[in-house]
């Protein structure tokens, strides 16, 4: 697999002189968890899938992480290809580092797509999920492992889909300790700089999550959109966090049709 100059391990596929879309994973996944997804998109456009740093097959972060740090490693993966503008499609963190790489680099994005991803928290929530960050800081990734799954996947996909869920597994598990707790906690208080931007995000935006996802609840998708002029929301019904894995059409059609639009 190619890697670029930073370290950051990266797949490049469909037409050459096409609209290049960018793909972004979540906390403690790799870019495989788009498999469903490149043959959709690639057919009509350029497609990059990476891994975050830390993540995969890249490298460590360089120095403590923060949104910022993610930004500026996409946007010097972007000038080695020579890639001047993209759709950043971001699940969950990805979803908040592609609003911060908008505000920080607006002029290099398109398009954004926010997926399942997290914003402004009740204090109550805010508490528990920087207590989990902690647990899991102490604890590392194996300490709440059991608890994300549950969260992430229905329990029906949980049943019937062993092979994928200790797959899941085995991706978190081989993050270095470290970079997962400290990733954690840019998920678990990076949202704080995302909330109420100025000046505010302002390129066309679809925001989607599930109806069940506890993380980043269909509030959250709303209030994203409502800081967002002209956003657009879907709410999938039942799922949970990872919904775009248990129903990648759900989540696959709508993407192409915004795109289209």
């Amino acid at each position: 697999m190619p890697t670029s100059n930073n370290g950051t391990s990266y797949d490049l596929n469909g037409p050459q002189d096409a609209t290049v879309i960018v793909f972004i994973h979540g906390l403690g996944l790799n870019r495989q968890i788009w498999e469903k997804y490149l043959p959709a998109f690639s057919r009509q456009y350029r497609v990059l899938s990476y891994d975050l740093y830390g993540h995969g097959e890249s490298v460590s972060p360089p120095g403590k992480p923060d949104l910022s740090v993610y930004a500026v490693q996409l946007r010097k993966l972007l000038d080695e290809l020579e890639i001047d503008s993209s759709t950043l499609i971001g699940f969950s963190l990805g979803g908040m580092i592609n609003r911060r790489f908008a505000l920080d680099f607006g002029s290099r994005v398109s398009a954004l797509v926010i997926l399942n991803s997290p914003h402004e928290r009740t204090a109550e929530a805010q508490k528990r999920v920087e207590e989990r960050a902690s647990d899991t800081a102490a604890g590392g990734a194996a300490a709440t492992l059991d608890a994300t799954i549950e969260r992430w996947f229905t329990k029906e996909f949980r049943e019937s889909n062993d092979d994928y869920i200790q797959q899941v597994r085995s991706w978190v598990l081989s993050n270095d300790p470290t970079d997962y707790a400290l990733c954690r906690q840019v998920l678990a208080t990076g949202v704080i700089e995302l909330i109420n931007p100025e000046p505010p995000v302002t390129q066309p935006t679809l925001v989607i999550t599930c109806e069940n996802d506890s993380g980043s609840t269909p509030e959250m998708c709303h209030g994203i959109a409502s800081e967002i002029e002209g956003a657009k929301t879907i709410i999938v019904p039942a799922l949970q966090h990872m919904g775009l894995v248990e129903k990648p059409d759900l989540f696959i059609d709508p993407i192409l049709q915004f795109l289209r639009s």
